[in-house]
């Protein structure tokens, strides 16, 4: 009875070993990815995420691997993002994918990733320099701000080209506002600068009227350009806004007002959301630049499939840990190319 007793411990050990092992081994060849993003109200992250959660799977189907990818909103707060990250990490993500709510302030997250060994690509806010140096398994993938201002400006100068029509008042000179994503916000004050810069390298005389910050949302978009009309009436020739949905906002707000076409000036954007390459198609905006969601999806889906399985990663390229997409000029001549992109 004794050796029958032990025979089958003994089994049973061996069964739990190998269970365990069986166990171990699925973890191993499991892509499981943690995302935390800034706002889901911004319609380009939501755009970005949603297939980045398809190209995951995609790849896990051509690699034969498992995978699995939790999202969370961190509602625009640095402190809920932190806490989400780390739940994440306890959960067993073996890669995180994060937009910073703070680009300035990623200690805690960086913190948290280094102290479990779970890689982190950041997306769309890129963090300063000396962050990502803290580690030598931080990445960001994204595109590169003033890219995005000077082809914006270059948009611009093509439509004052061919539509002189937009100096309404017969001038000589361009009066525009600006709707600003956020204050002191880096790709904020890059694309507005490189924007400017580039048409007045041009040789285009401008008047800037005034400027809101609407946060990169399309609701403060609307607010923030009501009380630029109210203060500015008819003499609004441009809308230079850092995105396309404070652009969608500011045609909001004319619409609301009962504005005449007359009175209503040109609007440009950035970041070619589904929205705004819709806007482009119905000559509601005259312009965009097309932010690559298509190709940072795919990246990052690579990066983070390399990083889960600790493969060997060709994603970077020799560009050690950052990533561009090209920004693409977008107008009504081209948009038909991006719907669904």
């Amino acid at each position: 009875m004794k050796r029958k007793l032990m025979l089958c411990f003994s089994l049973g050990i061996l069964f739990s070993l190998g269970a365990c092992k069986k166990q171990e081994e699925t973890v191993k060849n499991q892509i499981y990815v943690g995302v935390s993003y800034y706002d889901q109200n911004d319609s380009f992250i939501t755009e970005l995420t949603n297939r980045f959660e398809k190209e995951v799977e995609k790849i896990g189907d051509k690699r034969n691997v498992s995978t699995l990818v939790t999202i969370r909103d961190a509602k625009n707060s640095q402190r809920q993002q932190n806490n989400q990250v780390e739940e994440m990490i306890n959960a067993g993500c073996n890669v995180l994918c994060v937009n910073l709510v703070d680009r300035t302030d990623p200690s805690e997250i960086i913190y948290l990733g280094k102290k479990h060994n779970v890689p982190i690509i950041f997306f769309n806010r890129e963090p300063v320099a000396e962050d990502l140096a803290l580690w030598n398994k931080l990445f960001y993938v994204g595109g590169d701000a003033r890219e995005s201002g000077k082809l914006q400006g270059e948009v611009i100068a093509k439509a004052l080209l061919n539509h002189p029509q937009l100096d309404k008042n017969n001038d000589g000179i361009i009066q525009y506002v600006v709707l600003e994503g956020e204050p002191g916000h880096q790709d904020a004050i890059l694309r507005t600068e490189e924007a400017v810069n580039t048409l007045m390298n041009k040789g285009i005389k401008l008047e800037k009227l005034g400027y809101g910050i609407a946060n990169w949302n399309r609701a403060q978009g609307e607010n923030r350009m009501t009380q630029l009309i109210r203060q500015h009436q008819n003499n609004i020739e441009i809308v230079l806004s850092n995105n396309d949905d404070m652009a969608l906002g500011a045609i909001d707000a004319y619409t609301s007002l009962n504005q005449s076409a007359a009175s209503v000036p040109a609007f440009f954007g950035i970041d070619g959301t589904d929205e705004g390459i819709k806007a482009v198609l119905d000559g509601k905006i005259l312009g965009t630049v097309y932010n690559n969601k298509v190709g940072q999806a795919k990246t990052m889906g690579e990066l983070a499939a390399d990083l889960s399985l600790k493969q060997k990663t060709s994603v970077l390229g020799g560009k050690q840990q950052i990533i561009y997409l090209p920004y693409l000029p977008v107008t009504e001549k081209n948009a038909k190319d991006y719907v669904g992109n």
